[in-house]
Protein backbone atom coordinates (compact mmCIF):
# COMPACT_ATOMS: atom_id res chain seq x y z
CA UNK A 1 0.00 0.00 0.00
CA UNK A 2 1.51 2.69 -1.30
CA UNK A 3 2.08 6.13 1.73
CA UNK A 4 -0.62 8.72 1.93
CA UNK A 5 0.47 12.11 0.62
CA UNK A 6 -0.59 15.15 2.16
CA UNK A 7 -2.39 17.80 0.75
CA UNK A 8 -1.07 20.40 2.32
CA UNK A 9 1.95 22.42 0.59
CA UNK A 10 5.28 21.70 1.81
CA UNK A 11 5.73 25.63 3.11
CA UNK A 12 3.20 25.43 5.14
CA UNK A 13 3.42 22.32 6.59
CA UNK A 14 6.75 23.65 7.37
CA UNK A 15 5.30 27.15 8.83
CA UNK A 16 5.33 27.16 12.76
CA UNK A 17 1.91 27.54 14.68
CA UNK A 18 2.72 31.33 16.52
CA UNK A 19 4.80 30.75 20.15
CA UNK A 20 2.59 33.19 21.50
CA UNK A 21 -0.64 31.45 21.20
CA UNK A 22 0.54 28.55 23.37
CA UNK A 23 0.34 30.43 26.23
CA UNK A 24 -2.83 32.19 25.35
CA UNK A 25 -4.31 28.13 24.73
CA UNK A 26 -3.33 27.79 28.11
CA UNK A 27 -3.84 30.91 30.05
CA UNK A 28 -7.23 30.27 28.88
CA UNK A 29 -7.86 26.72 30.69
CA UNK A 30 -6.82 28.43 34.14
CA UNK A 31 -9.08 30.32 35.90
CA UNK A 32 -8.03 33.76 37.65
CA UNK A 33 -4.86 34.59 35.31
CA UNK A 34 -3.75 38.28 34.82
CA UNK A 35 -2.55 38.38 31.26
CA UNK A 36 -0.07 40.80 29.91
CA UNK A 37 0.64 39.03 26.84
CA UNK A 38 -2.08 40.68 24.28
CA UNK A 39 -1.57 43.34 22.73
CA UNK A 40 -4.68 44.86 22.59
CA UNK A 41 -5.65 48.27 23.80
CA UNK A 42 -8.15 48.10 26.92
CA UNK A 43 -9.79 51.15 26.10
CA UNK A 44 -13.24 51.48 24.34
CA UNK A 45 -13.26 52.12 20.78
CA UNK A 46 -14.43 55.94 20.74
CA UNK A 47 -17.78 56.82 21.04
CA UNK A 48 -18.34 59.10 18.02
CA UNK A 49 -16.86 55.57 16.45
CA UNK A 50 -19.30 53.69 17.38
CA UNK A 51 -22.15 56.66 16.94
CA UNK A 52 -21.09 56.51 13.37
CA UNK A 53 -21.00 52.94 13.11
CA UNK A 54 -24.98 53.09 14.00
CA UNK A 55 -26.29 55.30 11.92
CA UNK A 56 -24.10 53.74 9.08
CA UNK A 57 -26.20 50.35 9.58
CA UNK A 58 -29.00 52.37 10.20
CA UNK A 59 -28.77 53.91 6.58
CA UNK A 60 -28.17 50.36 5.06
CA UNK A 61 -24.88 51.29 3.65
CA UNK A 62 -23.92 47.72 3.91
CA UNK A 63 -22.93 46.93 0.49
CA UNK A 64 -19.23 46.55 -1.29
CA UNK A 65 -17.19 49.73 -1.47
CA UNK A 66 -14.44 49.93 -4.07
CA UNK A 67 -11.47 47.59 -3.58
CA UNK A 68 -9.16 50.51 -2.79
CA UNK A 69 -11.42 51.90 -0.18
CA UNK A 70 -14.23 54.81 0.30
CA UNK A 71 -12.96 57.59 -1.10
CA UNK A 72 -13.84 59.84 1.41
CA UNK A 73 -11.58 57.88 3.94
CA UNK A 74 -8.98 57.65 1.70
CA UNK A 75 -9.15 61.69 1.64
CA UNK A 76 -8.62 61.77 5.27
CA UNK A 77 -5.84 59.02 5.28
CA UNK A 78 -4.47 61.44 2.92
CA UNK A 79 -4.54 64.84 5.33
CA UNK A 80 -3.84 62.95 8.44
CA UNK A 81 -0.04 61.44 6.78
CA UNK A 82 0.38 64.89 5.32
CA UNK A 83 -0.47 66.64 9.10
CA UNK A 84 1.58 63.47 10.76
CA UNK A 85 4.64 62.96 8.93
CA UNK A 86 4.38 65.88 6.31
CA UNK A 87 4.31 63.24 3.27
CA UNK A 88 2.09 64.12 0.52
CA UNK A 89 -0.29 60.68 -0.76
CA UNK A 90 -2.72 61.20 -3.79
CA UNK A 91 -6.07 59.43 -2.67
CA UNK A 92 -6.65 58.14 -6.06
CA UNK A 93 -3.50 56.36 -6.52
CA UNK A 94 -1.49 56.49 -3.11
CA UNK A 95 -3.45 54.61 -0.86
CA UNK A 96 -5.36 51.62 -0.19
CA UNK A 97 -7.71 50.43 2.87
CA UNK A 98 -6.74 46.74 4.32
CA UNK A 99 -8.70 44.62 6.50
CA UNK A 100 -5.80 45.98 9.31
CA UNK A 101 -2.33 46.37 9.11
CA UNK A 102 -1.90 42.89 8.99
CA UNK A 103 -3.23 42.47 5.60
CA UNK A 104 -1.13 45.16 4.29
CA UNK A 105 1.89 43.22 4.90
CA UNK A 106 0.67 40.08 3.28
CA UNK A 107 0.01 42.18 0.32
CA UNK A 108 3.04 44.37 0.33
CA UNK A 109 4.70 41.57 0.38
CA UNK A 110 2.92 39.51 -2.39
CA UNK A 111 3.07 42.98 -4.56
CA UNK A 112 7.05 43.32 -4.71
CA UNK A 113 8.64 39.47 -4.51
CA UNK A 114 9.66 37.39 -7.02
CA UNK A 115 10.37 33.64 -5.58
CA UNK A 116 13.23 33.49 -3.89
CA UNK A 117 13.77 37.56 -3.24
CA UNK A 118 15.20 38.22 0.28
CA UNK A 119 13.83 40.18 2.99
CA UNK A 120 15.48 41.76 6.09
CA UNK A 121 13.83 41.94 8.73
CA UNK A 122 15.41 43.26 12.67
CA UNK A 123 14.33 40.89 14.94
CA UNK A 124 12.70 40.56 17.68
CA UNK A 125 9.76 41.42 16.05
CA UNK A 126 6.28 40.77 15.32
CA UNK A 127 5.34 37.06 15.04
CA UNK A 128 4.12 37.68 11.16
CA UNK A 129 6.62 38.66 9.36
CA UNK A 130 8.56 35.84 8.56
CA UNK A 131 5.71 33.38 7.49
CA UNK A 132 4.13 35.86 5.31
CA UNK A 133 7.77 36.41 3.21
CA UNK A 134 7.64 32.22 2.95
CA UNK A 135 4.10 32.43 2.18
CA UNK A 136 5.43 35.41 -0.62
CA UNK A 137 8.06 33.29 -2.15
CA UNK A 138 10.41 35.27 -0.08
CA UNK A 139 13.28 34.50 1.81
CA UNK A 140 13.76 36.22 5.47
CA UNK A 141 17.08 37.13 6.46
CA UNK A 142 17.08 38.33 10.23
CA UNK A 143 18.98 41.27 11.41
CA UNK A 144 19.65 40.97 15.23
CA UNK A 145 18.88 43.84 16.99
CA UNK A 146 20.65 44.53 20.61
CA UNK A 147 19.50 45.61 23.79
CA UNK A 148 23.08 47.82 24.21
CA UNK A 149 21.43 49.95 20.75
CA UNK A 150 18.66 50.06 22.53
CA UNK A 151 17.24 47.54 20.20
CA UNK A 152 17.62 50.31 17.18
CA UNK A 153 18.16 48.94 13.50
CA UNK A 154 21.81 50.56 12.94
CA UNK A 155 23.07 50.75 9.19
CA UNK A 156 26.37 48.87 9.96
CA UNK A 157 23.99 45.67 10.86
CA UNK A 158 21.67 46.11 7.12
CA UNK A 159 24.91 46.38 4.73
CA UNK A 160 26.19 43.10 6.95
CA UNK A 161 23.23 41.18 5.81
CA UNK A 162 22.42 42.56 2.19
CA UNK A 163 23.36 40.63 -0.83
CA UNK A 164 22.06 41.36 -4.73
CA UNK A 165 19.12 38.82 -3.90
CA UNK A 166 17.68 41.62 -1.10
CA UNK A 167 14.33 42.98 -2.38
CA UNK A 168 12.98 44.44 0.84
CA UNK A 169 13.75 45.97 4.60
CA UNK A 170 10.56 45.57 7.20
CA UNK A 171 11.14 48.38 9.47
CA UNK A 172 8.49 47.95 12.59
CA UNK A 173 9.19 51.14 14.59
CA UNK A 174 7.71 52.02 17.14
CA UNK A 175 8.40 48.05 17.56
CA UNK A 176 6.89 44.99 19.12
CA UNK A 177 7.67 43.43 21.46
CA UNK A 178 10.46 45.64 22.42
CA UNK A 179 9.28 49.38 22.50
CA UNK A 180 12.07 50.77 20.66
CA UNK A 181 11.90 53.74 18.40
CA UNK A 182 13.88 54.88 15.63
CA UNK A 183 14.27 58.86 15.42
CA UNK A 184 15.19 60.61 12.50
CA UNK A 185 19.13 60.74 12.56
CA UNK A 186 18.83 56.85 13.13
CA UNK A 187 16.45 56.88 9.58
CA UNK A 188 19.02 59.30 8.22
CA UNK A 189 21.90 56.61 8.80
CA UNK A 190 19.75 53.52 7.40
CA UNK A 191 18.63 55.96 3.96
CA UNK A 192 21.89 56.60 3.61
CA UNK A 193 22.50 52.88 2.54
CA UNK A 194 18.95 52.33 1.04
CA UNK A 195 19.00 55.19 -1.03
CA UNK A 196 20.99 54.19 -4.16
CA UNK A 197 20.21 50.64 -3.53
CA UNK A 198 17.06 48.81 -5.02
CA UNK A 199 15.79 47.90 -1.43
CA UNK A 200 11.70 48.46 -0.73
CA UNK A 201 11.37 49.24 2.53
CA UNK A 202 7.77 48.57 4.38
CA UNK A 203 7.60 50.62 7.31
CA UNK A 204 5.01 48.97 9.94
CA UNK A 205 4.09 51.96 11.90
CA UNK A 206 1.29 50.74 13.69
CA UNK A 207 2.16 51.91 16.77
CA UNK A 208 3.14 55.90 15.54
CA UNK A 209 0.53 57.37 17.75
CA UNK A 210 2.21 55.77 20.91
CA UNK A 211 5.47 57.43 21.44
CA UNK A 212 6.52 58.75 24.50
CA UNK A 213 9.11 60.93 26.49
CA UNK A 214 8.40 64.23 24.00
CA UNK A 215 9.15 62.12 21.34
CA UNK A 216 7.59 62.53 17.83
CA UNK A 217 7.50 59.77 15.86
CA UNK A 218 9.37 59.62 12.16
CA UNK A 219 8.33 57.98 9.68
CA UNK A 220 11.54 57.26 6.79
CA UNK A 221 9.56 57.89 3.92
CA UNK A 222 9.87 61.73 5.28
CA UNK A 223 13.99 61.13 4.78
CA UNK A 224 15.36 62.43 1.38
CA UNK A 225 15.03 59.66 -1.68
CA UNK A 226 13.42 57.35 0.47
CA UNK A 227 9.28 58.36 -0.06
CA UNK A 228 9.86 56.89 -3.92
CA UNK A 229 10.61 53.55 -2.02
CA UNK A 230 9.04 53.20 0.83
CA UNK A 231 5.34 51.62 1.92
CA UNK A 232 3.67 52.94 5.14
CA UNK A 233 1.33 50.81 6.82
CA UNK A 234 -0.59 51.90 9.39
CA UNK A 235 -4.64 51.33 10.90
CA UNK A 236 -6.80 51.89 13.30
CA UNK A 237 -6.42 49.25 15.75
CA UNK A 238 -3.81 50.20 18.73
CA UNK A 239 -4.55 54.52 18.07
CA UNK A 240 -7.92 54.41 18.26
CA UNK A 241 -9.11 50.86 19.71
CA UNK A 242 -10.59 49.44 17.01
CA UNK A 243 -8.90 45.92 16.75
CA UNK A 244 -11.62 43.83 15.89
CA UNK A 245 -12.93 46.33 13.47
CA UNK A 246 -10.29 44.91 11.04
CA UNK A 247 -9.12 48.15 9.62
CA UNK A 248 -5.79 49.78 8.05
CA UNK A 249 -4.29 50.96 5.31
CA UNK A 250 -0.75 51.39 3.04
CA UNK A 251 0.49 54.03 1.59
CA UNK A 252 2.91 54.17 -1.39
CA UNK A 253 4.31 55.11 -4.90
CA UNK A 254 1.08 54.52 -6.90
CA UNK A 255 3.02 51.95 -9.12
CA UNK A 256 3.09 49.23 -5.63
CA UNK A 257 -0.53 50.48 -4.31
CA UNK A 258 -1.85 49.72 -8.45
CA UNK A 259 -0.22 45.91 -7.57
CA UNK A 260 -1.34 46.09 -4.04
CA UNK A 261 -5.16 46.70 -4.98
CA UNK A 262 -4.79 43.59 -7.76
CA UNK A 263 -3.95 41.61 -5.20
CA UNK A 264 -6.62 42.67 -2.87
CA UNK A 265 -9.63 42.83 -5.16
CA UNK A 266 -9.24 39.25 -5.70
CA UNK A 267 -8.85 37.85 -2.34
CA UNK A 268 -10.74 40.28 0.00
CA UNK A 269 -12.77 42.30 -2.40
CA UNK A 270 -13.12 45.48 0.10
CA UNK A 271 -12.25 46.23 3.97
CA UNK A 272 -15.52 46.19 6.20
CA UNK A 273 -17.66 48.67 5.11
CA UNK A 274 -18.93 49.87 8.28
CA UNK A 275 -15.58 49.83 9.26
CA UNK A 276 -14.74 52.34 6.96
CA UNK A 277 -17.17 54.76 7.62
CA UNK A 278 -16.18 54.87 11.22
CA UNK A 279 -13.03 55.25 10.86
CA UNK A 280 -13.56 58.64 8.81
CA UNK A 281 -14.92 59.71 12.08
CA UNK A 282 -12.04 58.12 14.07
CA UNK A 283 -10.10 60.75 11.51
CA UNK A 284 -11.97 63.53 11.84
CA UNK A 285 -12.80 63.72 15.47
CA UNK A 286 -10.92 61.56 18.08
CA UNK A 287 -7.13 62.91 18.52
CA UNK A 288 -8.39 64.10 22.17
CA UNK A 289 -9.21 60.20 22.80
CA UNK A 290 -5.48 59.09 21.03
CA UNK A 291 -3.67 61.85 23.66
CA UNK A 292 -6.20 60.50 26.33
CA UNK A 293 -4.85 56.82 25.76
CA UNK A 294 -1.50 57.81 24.89
CA UNK A 295 -1.05 59.81 28.48
CA UNK A 296 -2.64 56.85 30.18
CA UNK A 297 -0.59 54.46 28.93
CA UNK A 298 2.85 56.62 29.44
CA UNK A 299 1.64 56.21 33.11
CA UNK A 300 1.48 52.93 33.03
CA UNK A 301 4.92 52.55 31.08
CA UNK A 302 6.66 53.96 33.76
CA UNK A 303 4.85 52.02 36.68
CA UNK A 304 6.08 49.08 34.65
CA UNK A 305 9.33 49.78 34.22
CA UNK A 306 9.84 51.14 37.49
CA UNK A 307 8.47 47.38 38.89
CA UNK A 308 10.97 45.32 36.53
CA UNK A 309 14.03 47.55 37.91
CA UNK A 310 12.97 47.12 41.57
CA UNK A 311 12.96 43.56 41.41
CA UNK A 312 16.49 43.66 39.78
CA UNK A 313 15.15 42.74 36.51
CA UNK A 314 17.23 44.40 33.93
CA UNK A 315 15.03 46.51 31.47
CA UNK A 316 15.74 49.16 29.06
CA UNK A 317 13.41 52.07 28.55
CA UNK A 318 11.08 51.53 25.77
CA UNK A 319 9.79 54.77 23.66
CA UNK A 320 6.95 53.55 21.75
CA UNK A 321 4.02 51.12 21.63
CA UNK A 322 2.71 49.51 24.90
CA UNK A 323 5.15 46.29 25.60
CA UNK A 324 8.41 45.98 27.82
CA UNK A 325 11.15 43.64 27.31
CA UNK A 326 12.40 43.14 30.38
CA UNK A 327 15.56 40.07 30.65
CA UNK A 328 15.15 37.49 32.84
CA UNK A 329 18.78 36.07 32.82
CA UNK A 330 19.33 36.35 36.77
CA UNK A 331 16.80 33.42 36.94
CA UNK A 332 18.52 31.17 34.54
CA UNK A 333 15.52 29.82 32.91
CA UNK A 334 14.78 29.95 29.37
CA UNK A 335 12.12 32.22 28.27
CA UNK A 336 9.63 29.21 27.80
CA UNK A 337 10.37 27.67 30.86
CA UNK A 338 9.86 30.92 32.66
CA UNK A 339 6.73 31.72 31.39
CA UNK A 340 5.13 28.15 31.85
CA UNK A 341 6.26 28.36 35.29
CA UNK A 342 4.93 31.97 36.09
CA UNK A 343 1.52 30.76 34.27
CA UNK A 344 1.63 27.43 36.43
CA UNK A 345 3.30 28.96 40.03
CA UNK A 346 1.46 32.62 40.06
CA UNK A 347 -1.46 32.84 36.97
CA UNK A 348 0.44 35.91 34.92
CA UNK A 349 0.54 34.98 31.45
CA UNK A 350 3.23 36.93 29.79
CA UNK A 351 4.89 36.20 26.38
CA UNK A 352 8.59 34.36 26.13
CA UNK A 353 11.03 36.96 24.06
CA UNK A 354 11.88 33.53 21.91
CA UNK A 355 8.11 33.54 19.85
CA UNK A 356 9.65 36.61 18.34
CA UNK A 357 12.80 36.38 17.20
CA UNK A 358 15.52 33.64 18.67
CA UNK A 359 17.90 36.50 19.39
CA UNK A 360 13.98 37.49 21.95
CA UNK A 361 15.53 34.55 24.16
CA UNK A 362 16.16 35.38 27.90
CA UNK A 363 13.27 38.00 27.65
CA UNK A 364 9.86 37.88 28.40
CA UNK A 365 7.32 40.52 26.86
CA UNK A 366 4.98 42.14 29.29
CA UNK A 367 2.09 44.25 27.26
CA UNK A 368 0.78 47.55 29.88
CA UNK A 369 -2.25 47.64 27.72
CA UNK A 370 -4.09 46.78 30.96
CA UNK A 371 -5.07 48.39 34.12
CA UNK A 372 -3.08 49.69 36.50
CA UNK A 373 -4.71 47.69 39.12
CA UNK A 374 -3.40 44.55 37.29
CA UNK A 375 0.08 45.58 36.47
CA UNK A 376 0.44 45.69 39.98
CA UNK A 377 -1.00 42.74 41.34
CA UNK A 378 1.33 41.43 37.72
CA UNK A 379 4.53 43.15 39.14
CA UNK A 380 4.07 41.76 42.52
CA UNK A 381 3.31 38.29 41.64
CA UNK A 382 6.24 38.53 39.38
CA UNK A 383 8.29 40.00 41.67
CA UNK A 384 7.85 36.54 44.27
CA UNK A 385 8.29 34.48 41.49
CA UNK A 386 11.64 36.24 40.58
CA UNK A 387 12.34 35.32 44.26
CA UNK A 388 11.66 32.25 44.48
CA UNK A 389 13.88 31.31 41.27
CA UNK A 390 16.94 33.57 41.15
CA UNK A 391 19.87 31.32 40.36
Amino acid sequence: MTEKKSFIAEKIQALPYSGIRKFFDIANEIEGVISLGVGEPDFDTPWAVKERAIYTLEKCRTVYTSNAGLLELRKEISKYLKRKINCDYSYNNQIIVTVGASEGIDIALRAVLNPGDEVLIPEPSFVSYKPCIIMAGGIPVVITTKVEDNFRLTPEEILEKITDKTKALILPYPNNPTGAIMEREDLEKIAEVLRERDIVVISDEIYSELTYGNKRHVSIAEIDGMYEKTIVLNGFSKSFAMTGWRLGYAAAPADIISAMIKIHQYIIMCAPTVSQYSAIEALKSCNESIDKMRKEYDRRRRVMLKGFRDMGLECFEPLGAFYQFPSISVTGMSSDEFCEKLLYEEKVAVVPGSALGECGEGFIRCSYAYSIKDINIALEKIERFVKNHKK
